[in-house]
């Protein structure tokens, strides 16, 4: 009785402490195997669907095992935070886009220090505990832990869906030697019937309900993708010039999406300015100013000049292509 009367405290403060910090939602779940998921990690990489992500197939165990991330690992705590947009860049037939999780700084360094600090209070609160801080940056299920923490369902596009809040959040972990009361993981789907997010998708990449084959994914090709992109997608990634928010901007769900509060996600004030001209001839200056924080850089000048200019030959083959007809 005493052990459980310990355990309820010790999730009120984890969730107390995430509310202070700016986190929307916040579930526990046991620590443990994540038995179900296996089959079908081992399943997804046989199929090839992470593409040239080598990464994803390293670390097979860590990914369904958080105890071998943290020795001693009791609880995994999974933790939403919003980015959706209070004023959306031009998404026009003619503009150049970028995913909404990418306006600003880059998340990693955002919510990676909220969890230094989070870590900190805990300890503080609680005594010696001995965890690690996770946002997309080890090999974690995060989907499949906010799941089981009781945060959302998975969606046939794959990703966690709240019914408060829809998909446009990301999530983060702390896993922890601290023993607490778990939430009940959601056990239904509420997608129901609708199909919206598969029928949307221009290069046919979520293959069944649930199941995303890396390796078709408009941000696959655009962020991931280091060769040159493949002359069978032209004219199919509807401008998206980084990543891609497609199957997120129809999903119903995302009619509860609401603009986020952090000041450190919002785009720098030339972006919104900038014309397609403009991103056809950025250059080296403009894009070390403007990207010096964010997540874009990953793609470097070099990429995201490949991928305009696949955009653009896209474009002038449509244009050709209508001239002909």
């Amino acid at each position: 009785m005493a052990a459980k009367i310990q355990e309820d405290k010790h999730a009120a403060i984890i969730k107390r402490l995430a509310r202070s910090l700016g986190f929307d939602f916040c579930g526990i779940a046991k620590a443990g195997f994540l038995e179900d998921e296996a089959p079908k990690l081992e399943a997804w990489l046989a199929n090839h669907y992470q593409g040239k992500m080598a990464y994803m197939a390293n670390y097979f165990d860590k990914r369904l095992d958080p105890t071998k991330l943290v020795e001693g690992a009791n609880s995994v705590v999974s933790l939403i935070y919003n980015y959706y947009p209070d004023n959306k860049l031009p998404e026009g037939e003619k503009d150049y886009k970028i995913a909404k999780y990418a306006y600003g700084k880059d998340y990693h360094f955002v919510i990676k220090d909220k969890l230094k600090e989070y870590l900190h209070r805990l300890k503080e609160e609680v005594g010696d505990v001995e965890g690690r801080a996770f946002v997309d940056s080890a090999p974690v299920m995060e989907r499949q832990w906010a799941e089981k923490a009781g945060l959302g369902w998975r969606g046939k596009n794959s990703l966690l869906l709240n019914r408060n809040m829809g998909s446009y959040f990301f999530i983060a972990e702390l896993i922890i030697d601290l023993e607490a009361t778990s939430d009940d993981p959601v056990t239904k789907d509420y997608c129901g019937s609708c199909t919206r997010c598969i029928d949307a998708c221009p290069t046919d990449a979520i293959v069944q309900p649930g199941v995303v084959d890396g390796s078709r994914c408009i941000s696959y090709f655009t962020i991931e993708l280091k060769d040159e992109l493949p002359s069978s997608m032209k004219g199919k990634f509807d401008n998206w010039m980084f990543g891609c928010d497609i199957c997120q901007d129809v999903c119903p769900w995302n009619r509860f999406a609401r603009p986020h509060e952090e000041p450190e996600f919002r785009p720098h004030p030339e972006i919104p300015e900038m014309t397609r001209r403009d991103w056809e001839e950025i250059t080296q200056e403009t894009f070390s100013k403007v990207f010096q924080k964010s997540a874009v850089k990953r793609t470097k000048l070099s990429g995201l000049r490949r991928n305009i200019r696949f955009l653009m030959d896209s474009t002038d083959e449509k244009i050709k292509g209508q001239g002909e007809d």
